[in-house]
C-alpha cells in the first residue's frame, strides 16, 4: 500500500514554525466556537503530524472543545506579507511536552517580537501578549485534513492537496 504525501512540503513547514501569528479555533458540541493564540509549532519531521502550543489557563474553552470532538482549524499568518496558510484536523487532542518544548516556544517568542517588531510593535509588548509560565504550557498535536492558502488575492482559499 502506498501512503499519500503529507500535505505541507519543507517550506510550509518551516514558516509553520517560524515567527508567525498562530490563532486556533475549535467548537464545542453545541457549536459554540472558541478561539485561542497559539505559542509556537513544531512539525514532525515526515510532516504529516502539527503541534501547537498554549497557555492552558487562556485556552481552557478551546482545549475542552477538542476533547468533544477533535475538530480544530489553525490559521498561521505573516503579518509584515499577510502570507497564511489555514490548516484543518479532526484529530486535534493535548499530547505530552517533548523536553525541548520550553526552548522551542521560547524560540518561537522571539522570532514573533522580531517579526512584528519591523512593523512597530514595542517589544515588552509582545513578551507580554506571550508570556506564559512554564507549568501553564500545553501542547495539541494533529493531523492536517486538509490545507488551504489564505494569503490575500487570486489563490486565496487554494487547496495545498489532498487529505492523505
Amino acid at each position: 500500500m502506498h501512503a499519500s504525501p503529507p500535505l505541507l512540503d519543507a517550506e510550509h513547514a518551516a514558516f509553520l514554525e517560524g515567527g508567525v501569528s498562530i490563532t486556533a479555533g475549535a467548537r464545542d458540541g453545541r457549536r459554540v466556537p472558541t478561539l485561542a493564540r497559539a505559542l509556537g509549532a513544531r512539525v514532525s519531521a515526515d510532516r504529516g503530524r502539527v503541534t501547537i502550543f498554549f497557555s492552558r489557563r487562556q485556552a481552557g474553552p478551546l482545549l475542552a472543545a477538542l476533547q468533544e470532538n477533535g475538530a480544530l482549524a489553525v490559521v498561521f499568518n505573516e503579518p509584515h506579507t499577510h502570507r497564511a496558510l489555514q490548516i484543518k484536523a479532526t484529530d486535534a487532542g493535548e499530547v505530552p511536552l517533548d523536553p525541548g518544548d520550553g526552548r522551542r516556544v521560547e524560540a518561537y517568542r522571539q522570532a514573533f517580537v522580531d517579526e512584528v517588531g519591523r512593523l512597530g510593535f514595542p517589544e515588552p509588548l509582545v513578551r507580554t501578549l506571550l508570556r506564559v509560565p512554564d507549568d501553564d504550557l500545553v501542547a495539541v498535536a494533529f493531523t492536517p485534513a486538509s490545507a488551504h492558502l489564505q494569503t490575500p488575492g487570486p489563490q486565496a482559499g487554494a487547496p495545498l492537496g489532498e487529505a492523505p
